[in-house]
């Protein structure tokens, strides 16, 4: 994996990242090997955009606008957890498949949940 200085002593946004390819990696196997394309498109979105807007808010034109993309990034990272779940409970992917994978996005959620807190206080 690939990382620029700018992420360096940023965890969110080097696990959010980390979390991306892990998915892009995953949504392939889900295509090829599972066979199921339009959940695989669900989660290859939703998971992605995490840490895309992740790196979008360290850009941010005001407090707000951090808060807003910070916010939007903890939005999707709840989708991407009731995607796995829904594979999960669908019998697409066995619990061991999902546990990694879930394990490292509430990590991320953990940490969105602190840093659009602390944003969004006066």
């Amino acid at each position: 994996m690939k990382k620029t200085n700018n992420d360096k002593g940023n965890p969110v946004k080097e696990k959010s990242f980390s979390f991306a390819v892990r998915i892009v990696g995953f949504s392939r196997w889900l295509r090829k090997e599972a066979r199921e394309f339009e959940l695989a498109s669900q989660l290859l979105r939703s998971g992605t955009s995490i840490g895309a807007n992740v790196s979008e808010a360290q850009y941010a034109q005001s407090k707000r606008d951090f808060a807003s993309k910070m916010h939007i990034a903890l939005k999707e990272a709840y989708e991407t957890k009731y995607w796995l779940e829904l594979l999960k409970a669908s019998n697409i992917i066995t619990d061991e498949m999902a546990k990694s994978l879930l394990k490292d996005l509430d990590e991320i959620l953990k940490l969105l949940t602190t840093i659009v807190k602390k944003a969004s206080s006066p």
